[in-house]
């Protein structure tokens, strides 16, 4: 099985892929973009996609992505972001003067950056700055990234866990080019996209057929377009999209929004209650 993900090898969303799918060929990209037209195209099986961050919010370019992929998300999966400080081989803390990462990792370790006195050097992201370090083997310039880019670019681990909160979490989608039917119906999500119509009060009435069919929201998400009007909506719903309840609900939906697209039902993740 071949799995697509964004970014170079060792970055976290290569190790969710790994968490995910043990004996699987994971393939790194430079853009979502080219993850996802990878997975389109058939050139590989999967992709897993980071979609949400605690402490960064949306990655709103995947969002913007998804309406118009044509692909499904099939799972869901939550990774703990440990940071690890790494530098080439024989370099203690003392030598290092630069940190390079991703731009939303560098302030995720503000302390300890602080703390230590580094001048920081942004990069595309945390798994390419580990990249390049090993390729500079300077032992004054170092990285911020994963367990896994150390092992994978041969540097050495010089703190772990250096992150400023240890609740610092990704979750990730599972996408495939085929819908998948669940295994069990119980504790699913199901994934949509709608856009309201051009009446007053019309994502409150949209809404309110979820609220009296049972059916506990976990999640709405607006999109302003190119002309700056904010109609389009991502959802989430603890729900089996085949439920009567469900069912019922969408059609009510469908009386004040147009162009409602499901992107997939599937199993909630273990983690997501501590999400």
């Amino acid at each position: 099985m071949k799995i697509s993900f964004q970014g170079a090898k060792g970055a976290y969303s290569d190790q969710a892929c790994q968490e995910l799918f043990q004996d699987a060929q994971t393939i790194g990209y430079k853009s979502f973009d080219d993850a996802f037209n990878a997975l389109k195209n058939s050139d590989v099986d999967l992709a897993v996609i980071p979609i949400d961050n605690t402490l960064a919010g949306r990655v709103a370019d995947v969002h913007h992505l998804l309406p118009k992929s044509n692909l499904y998300i099939v799972g869901e999966h939550f990774l703990p972001i440990r940071h690890c400080l790494m530098a080439p081989k024989g370099a203690i803390i003392d030598d290092v003067t630069h940190v390079h990462s991703h731009i939303h990792a560098l302030p995720q370790c503000r302390d300890f950056v602080k703390k230590n006195s580094f001048e920081t050097v942004v990069h595309a992201d945390t798994a390419g700055a580990a990249a390049d370090i090993a390729k500079l083997n300077d032992k004054t310039q170092a990285a911020i990234a994963s367990s896994l880019a150390a092992e994978i670019y041969n540097l050495d681990i010089l703190a772990d866990g250096i992150q400023d909160d240890d609740s610092n979490k990704t979750r990730f989608i599972v996408l495939s080019r085929n819908e998948k039917t669940p295994d069990s119906y119980d504790n699913l999500m199901t994934s949509f996209i709608f856009q309201v119509r051009d009446i007053p009060a019309a994502l409150y009435k949209a809404m309110g057929g979820f609220a009296t069919n049972g059916i506990n929201m976990m999640k709405l998400e607006s999109y302003v377009d190119h002309q700056f009007n904010a109609a389009r909506f991502y959802c989430e719903v603890s729900s089996d999209k085949n439920s009567n309840a469900f069912k019922n609900a969408i059609e009510e939906l469908g009386v004040f929004a147009d162009h409602i697209c499901i992107l997939g039902c599937y199993p909630q993740s273990l983690l997501r209650q501590n999400f």
